[in-house]
């Protein structure tokens, strides 16, 4: 079944049958000896592994409105992270169009920091290159340091951060600008329990000033906790795409089966979960196509 959505102007990104696609080196013996011979001995003079087509995204399409917090849950290699970079205009795709209504902040990607510099220097660093002003970046430190909850780590290099302390300070920043498309991946993941209740808030007020969340996450818990919507990528695929609690609970009990070796089991859950799921069009006005360009347009 598929269904129609017209970008409409609540619509804060639309995807459009996006394809990813790339070669990469292979070290499969299989693979090796399945070359013709010639090619075998060539690759041995010149020392190249052979190579294998990776479909990073095989036809994604999807709506995001004002208010949406979107999960993307799917094992490793899913295309999870793949879909934001497009999103955020990073990649180009193969075939397809993502549009946005304004410019996505990628969590990690649009703040600028520098890890010889401390946090706190980093807090204005950060603002200033997602378009504050000197005045707005210092009006907003004080709820970037409550966000990220490092306490006075933030006069310390961030150098000396560990992982998951810099991940919390990244989205302490970008939150801070308040855009109207934020992309994260993986971030709430890394914090305490009194992190995920601010970040949780910190979303649900973005979502309120009429704005869309992306969260990229290994924890369904995660996004059906801190998310209204959610969607399954399998191999670069929509497996399901629909409410939160719904789309995380599918996910986490197939995936329970398949790390308990229930194979047969799995399979049929993620068969029936894509006869289940509804394909999305996109339809665009004229207005629509001249005025809301793509991510990714070409020059």
């Amino acid at each position: 079944m598929a269904l129609s959505e017209h970008f409409g102007p609540d619509v804060q990104v639309a995807v459009d049958e996006v394809h990813v696609r790339y070669r990469t080196a292979s070290d499969d013996a299989g693979l090796r000896r399945s070359l013709p011979r010639w090619q075998r001995a060539a690759n041995r003079v010149i020392g190249r592994e052979p190579t294998v087509l990776v479909r990073a995204l095989a036809g994604v399409s999807l709506v995001a409105r004002a208010g949406d917090a979107v999960g993307i849950v799917g094992l490793n290699g899913s295309g999870k992270s793949t879909l934001l970079r497009i999103i955020a205009g990073l990649e180009h795709p193969d075939r397809g169009q993502a549009r946005a209504r304004s410019t996505p902040v990628l969590l990690g990607v649009n703040a600028a920091l520098l890890p010889e510099l401390s946090g706190r220097q980093n807090v204005h660093l950060g603002c200033l290159a997602m378009g504050m002003t000197p005045a707005q970046a210092e009006a907003a430190y004080p709820t970037v340091v409550e966000v990220a909850g490092i306490g006075a780590s933030i006069h310390r290099p961030m150098k000396t951060y560990s992982s998951g302390m810099a991940a919390r300070l990244k989205f302490a920043i970008a939150a801070a600008s308040e855009p109207q498309i934020l992309l994260i991946d993986e971030a709430l993941a890394t914090g305490d329990a009194a992190f995920r209740d601010r970040s949780e808030e910190r979303m649900k007020l973005l979502r309120q000033n009429a704005g869309c969340v992306f969260l990229v996450s290994h924890a369904a818990k995660t996004v059906e906790e801190t998310c209204t919507r959610a969607i399954w990528l399998h191999h670069g695929r929509v497996v399901t795409d629909g409410p939160a609690y719904e789309v995380a609970q599918a996910y986490r009990w197939w995936a329970w089966n398949l790390a308990k070796g229930e194979t047969e089991k799995a399979a049929g859950l993620l068969e029936d979960a894509f006869r289940q799921g509804v394909d999305t069009q996109i339809v665009l006005s004229p207005a629509d196509a001249t005025h809301v360009v793509p991510r990714h347009a070409r020059r």
